[in-house]
């Protein structure tokens, strides 16, 4: 009985370092987010993708709208 446990654990173990690599495949290069995704679907209104001022005012016009202090004033 204990020679069929061992061989058991030891069976799983091997098994275990056998696993493959997960990886997604292709590695993309990372791009600033400014840049956009290209699908208009996720394009908020008034933002040009690539252009980073109008990335920054997109980014605060979003977050005012998070901020709890200027909700409870209005």
């Amino acid at each position: 009985m204990m020679q069929l446990v061992l061989v058991v654990s030891v069976c799983a173990g091997l098994v275990a370092c056998s696993e493959k690599p997960q990886t997604s495949g292709t590695r993309k290069a990372d791009v600033a987010a400014f840049n956009g995704t290209g699908a208009a679907d996720y394009t908020a209104h008034g933002w040009k993708a690539g252009d980073a001022t109008s990335w920054e005012q997109q980014m605060k016009n979003r977050a005012q709208g998070q901020n709890e202090n200027s909700r409870s004033t209005q």
